[in-house]
């Protein structure tokens, strides 16, 4: 049996005006998603726990298999292991964005989307300017991380940058305000702008109309997590096609193949084509494959109805329809459908609401749900004696479910 579950991050939203009262889910062409919630089951999936942030870490590691009240310690570190930065026990790594900063303002926290290789100098040039603070390590474009070594710093109040874009930086510094990792972190992320307004590759930016990349913002730290190996959990071989550092770094603390795919980049241009080959090549030596989209949650961050529709499009299209097609060919398979948490476009940030999913396996049982969206599968679950199931259970109902055939 192969086994393929589609992430389509922050896929989901709310009913917009601009779309007659549809979401951009409602409102995109999806032939394929449509063709696995009807053929397939659906329902609803809480892959936020109560009380935790709706990140996507916490999101994904839910729909990966593992209850993040239990092995959630925070993002960054998840993001040090796809990079290579090795944590020791009284390390805290921190996620570090770099943002653009207008007259106090968090005014893009990605910095319009700055290359890897610009990112790249500006890291040596804070590595050269900081080196006593701790320790930068470049991620992919804005993304990147800072490792400090001394696990109190891992208690501090942290922000999200996509929460609070056009809002005043000094309201949402690292807090408690008077703590000493608070004072010096907060020092660094403002002495920062000095490095990165004076250097070359943000001059040249702003000479080019684009956004610089002129502060960094420290957040979701956390210490090294321990968790137990996928293949001992599930005793499948599993694989992560992503171009998201974070989904990386999941899969390389659970000891999934993280599959390297030249066109994967995070965001809209993605090759969603190429995700689907090295997917079904992946499949050739491994049982399941998961394949993470940013491009929907990117989206929904810019409040951008139009790209999240396209970006859903997309999905179907490029991905969906072309596993239905190939799949066959290999055997036995079962193929999911779902996003991690809602980004809706009106507030461009995630949401803990419940998500919907929907899994197929040719000869195994349907219900009566009659596309993939949020209205129809809430429909469908309302209609039925289905549980609202945690996250870190979808895996193993997806393993059951498509392991008992009709007769």
């Amino acid at each position: 049996m192969k086994y393929v579950v589609v992430i389509g991050d922050g896929m989901t939203d709310l009913p917009l005006k601009e779309l007659d009262g549809k979401t951009p889910l409602q409102s995109a062409q999806t032939p394929n998603m449509d063709f696995i919630a009807k053929n397939g089951s659906s329902g609803l999936l809480k892959t936020v726990p109560e009380g935790m942030e709706p990140g996507s870490d916490v999101a994904n590691l839910s729909i990966m298999g593992y209850n993040p009240k239990k092995y959630y310690t925070g993002r960054g570190p998840l993001e040090a292991a796809s990079i290579g930065a090795e944590l020791s026990d009284n390390d805290v790594g921190f996620r570090c964005n770099f943002i653009t900063v207008d007259e106090g303002m968090l005014a893009d926290f990605n910095a319009g989307h700055i290359s890897t290789a610009e990112a790249s100098q500006l890291i040596e040039a804070l590595n050269k300017s900081f080196y006593r603070f701790g320790k930068f390590y470049l991620g992919t474009s804005y993304r990147h991380l800072f490792v400090l070594n001394n696990k109190d710093a891992a208690s501090l109040n942290s922000t999200p940058p996509h929460d609070v874009v056009g809002e005043p930086i000094f309201e949402h510094l690292l807090k408690p305000e008077d703590h000493p990792f608070s004072i010096k972190l907060n020092e660094l992320m403002q002495k920062s702008s000095d490095i990165l307004t004076k250097h070359p590759v943000n001059k040249k930016r702003i000479d080019e109309g684009k956004k610089p990349a002129n502060m960094i913002w420290l957040w979701g730290q956390g210490t090294k997590p321990q968790m137990p190996v996928f293949k001992d959990n599930y005793g499948l071989r599993g694989a992560t096609i992503t171009g998201v550092d974070l989904i990386k770094g999941i899969g390389t603390y659970l000891g999934l193949t993280n599959v390297h795919v030249p066109g994967a980049t995070g965001y809209y241009d993605t090759d969603y084509c190429g995700k689907v080959t090295f997917a079904l090549e992946a499949l050739e030596n491994h049982d399941l494959v998961f394949i993470h989209v940013e491009a929907p949650d990117e989206a929904g961050h810019a409040g951008d109805i139009q790209e999240k529709i396209m970006a859903i499009e997309r999905i179907d299209l490029r991905i969906l329809g072309k596993l239905l097609e190939e799949l066959p060919s290999l055997g036995d398979f079962a193929i999911a459908i779902l996003p991690d948490h809602p980004t809706p476009i009106d507030i461009r940030t995630h949401t803990s609401d419940p998500v919907p999913y929907a899994v197929y396996s040719p000869g195994c049982e349907s219900d009566d749900t009659e596309s993939y969206d949020e209205v129809a599968v809430e429909k469908s679950f309302k209609n039925s004696s289905k549980e609202l199931m945690d996250g870190y259970q979808f895996l193993k109902f997806f393993i059951k479910y498509s392991s008992k055939k009709i007769q």
